[in-house]
């Protein structure tokens, strides 16, 4: 695709235009399983596992990485939409579980806890860094593309820019990037932010508690009474994410992470998709991003989405993802020419 390339227009489902109901509604009403699934479990150099939700295809096809959002997983329903749309263009794809997320495994009838005292994070680019660079070299020949939603997002840019010279991707798309994330993480604690926020916490101080039965040594790092009386990002990163990874604090954290901060260094022709009008990010971010980004990074910010919804079609109940297509088209092209 080039700069000058016109995307078809986004408009919202009637009666789903609001940046709350697109943000909402896939996620009550879509199915968390489309398309058949193998997983498979990879080691990683720190002695952990990465658990990996392969669609398989034909040999020797193209084949896409997909890194999903904060506290998803590959049966998220942007995921499994983005897997049935690869699917159709007869592409492979593997879905990167990151770190504590989907570790039932059902086929292999056990539950995987990690085995490091540690979790992920928005910065944390080393396990994808590890799949590409353990999948990739293994089928030569075959091109690579990656798309990246919300948290699984910023850590692909953030990826590309500390790899401006990667061969391994031919294209990358994102949707829905918290590309500052102190700024999303302050406009979570206003209007209905603390209902998303509160139920996303539900989800990671559980999983700081199972770490810490695991591991008690990680006690030392993480500041326990802070992390249950938390009802922000702010306060749950820098009580637990931020000194459980070996930052200063959320401040460190977010300075540090921050895509926001690598768009600039891409040479990887990638598509981001935005809206203005999404509850986890201030607009005036993307005039940021758009500022700062390198002439390989195009982004392209609609009025209405929402945060990884972008729900089109004629009516509620015969609707379309627009950013899902539009980023499964992308890469596909891009393959299709690599």
């Amino acid at each position: 695709m080039s700069p000058d390339e016109t995307l078809p227009p986004f408009a919202p489902a009637p009666a789903l235009g609001h940046r709350h109901v697109q943000t909402f509604w896939g996620r009550r009403t879509r199915p968390r399983l489309l398309v058949p699934l193998r997983r498979e479990v990879l080691p990683t150099p720190d002695g952990d596992e990465l658990v990996l939700d392969h669609l398989d295809g034909p040999a020797g096809s193209p084949r896409v990485f997909l890194l999903h959002g904060l506290e998803g997983s590959a049966h998220s329903v942007y995921v499994q939409g983005l897997l049935a749309l690869l699917k159709e263009r007869g592409l492979r794809a593997v879905a990167l579980n990151f770190r504590s997320c989907a570790r039932d495994l059902p086929d292999l009838g056990r539950f995987i806890p990690n085995r490091t005292a540690r979790l992920y994070h928005s910065g944390e680019t080393a396990d994808f860094d590890h799949l590409v660079r353990s999948l990739v070299p293994a089928e030569p020949g075959v091109p690579h593309a990656a798309v990246g939603v919300s948290l699984g997002g910023n850590v692909l840019l953030k990826w590309l820019g500390e790899n401006p010279g990667q061969e391994h991707l031919a294209a990358a798309a994102t949707i829905s990037v918290p590309y500052d994330l102190e700024a999303g993480a302050r406009k979570l604690e206003k209007g209905l932010g603390p209902v998303y926020t509160a139920t996303f916490l539900r989800g990671l101080r559980g999983k700081a508690r199972q770490l810490l039965r695991r591991h008690p040594e990680a006690a030392a790092r993480i500041d326990v009474a802070r992390m249950a009386k938390a009802r922000s990002f702010f306060e749950f990163d820098d009580a637990v994410t931020g000194p459980l990874h070996g930052f200063h604090g959320a401040k460190h954290y977010y300075d540090t992470s921050s895509s926001v901060g690598w768009v600039g260094r891409i040479t990887t022709p990638t598509l981001c998709l935005s809206a203005e009008d999404d509850p986890f990010l201030p607009a005036s971010v993307l005039d940021r991003v758009a500022a700062n980004a390198s002439g390989a990074v195009r982004l392209v910010a609609t009025r209405h989405g929402g945060h990884t919804g972008f729900i089109a079609g004629r009516s509620p109940l015969r609707v379309r993802y627009w950013a899902e297509e539009r980023a499964a088209e992308f890469v596909a092209g891009r393959l299709a020419k690599a």
